[in-house]
């Protein structure tokens, strides 16, 4: 069954000194969360004292998102990293810039190639996070293409988003179904149109998407972890990722 965690991106101005970090596992894990994801974490906290944290907790940090340079260029020492956290994928958050050039996004297979490989060898994963930007075409084909056409599925991995999978305008379920070999982790995140007909991030269960066909369809696929996350948040950041936690248990999660 896919196990519901947390994005910590949500919680990012709670979680730059090893103090916050610690007050904000511990809300994370009073809440019923037992599984994080690591994402624009402060320097202070290292990967020892994450691991310290979370392990005090009852939490397991299950995904990353990492600098392009670490990835690229300092693999060997974060996939150390990792190691110490005892997390097996690692994540890159976004298309680097001049990888959405039409002229350039041809040469993402070429440069990550290495690094991806070495990271396959040491038994863990890369994991690529889509935005709404990777379904511009670029020479008549979306730019996630060129990664899936690119890399095999023990290559890398996609975090697929619903929220951006939604804004670009294509159906969830079916890039659900086109990576499903692909997808160990995955982002939820709730998408809702307000009266003034602006498009807001919400709670999960709380906006526009079906996420009970969005569960049912992850458990037919490699998903083992389901990381809610928001962005932005209208109150608290916390409150929403309670709210996304309660509805998801409603639903059986």
């Amino acid at each position: 069954m896919v196990e519901v965690g947390a994005q910590l991106y949500t919680l990012r101005d709670f979680t730059q000194t090893p103090k916050d970090f610690e007050r904000t596992i511990s809300k994370v894990a009073a809440i019923g969360y037992k599984t994080v994801q690591l994402s624009a974490v402060g320097a202070s906290v290292t990967p020892q004292i994450a691991r310290e944290i979370c392990d005090k907790y009852g939490i397991r940090i299950v995904l990353t998102h990492s600098p392009v340079d670490r990835i690229l260029h300092d693999t060997e020492n974060l996939i150390h990293d990792h190691e110490v956290m005892g997390c097996k994928y690692i994540g890159l958050g976004s298309m680097p810039f001049k990888y959405e050039d039409p002229n350039w996004i041809q040469y993402f297979v070429e440069d990550f190639k290495g690094p991806l490989d070495m990271i396959r060898d040491a038994g863990m994963l890369f994991m690529y996070h889509n935005h709404d930007l990777d379904f511009y075409k670029a020479n008549g084909k979306f730019l996630i293409d060129y990664l899936l056409d690119g890399f095999a599925p023990d290559e890398l991995g996609i975090t697929l988003d619903t929220f951006w999978l939604a804004t670009a305008g294509v159906d969830p379920i079916a890039w659900i179904r086109k990576c499903a070999d692909r997808i160990p982790c995955v982002h939820l995140k709730d998408r809702k149109v307000t009266k003034e007909r602006t498009e807001i991030m919400a709670p999960v269960m709380e906006g526009n998407i079906d996420f009970k066909a969005v569960m049912a369809e992850l458990e037919k696929t490699s998903c083992k972890y389901a990381l809610v996350e928001q962005d932005v948040c209208e109150g608290s950041p916390f409150d929403a990722m309670k709210t996304s936690f309660e509805n998801l248990k409603k639903i059986g999660y």
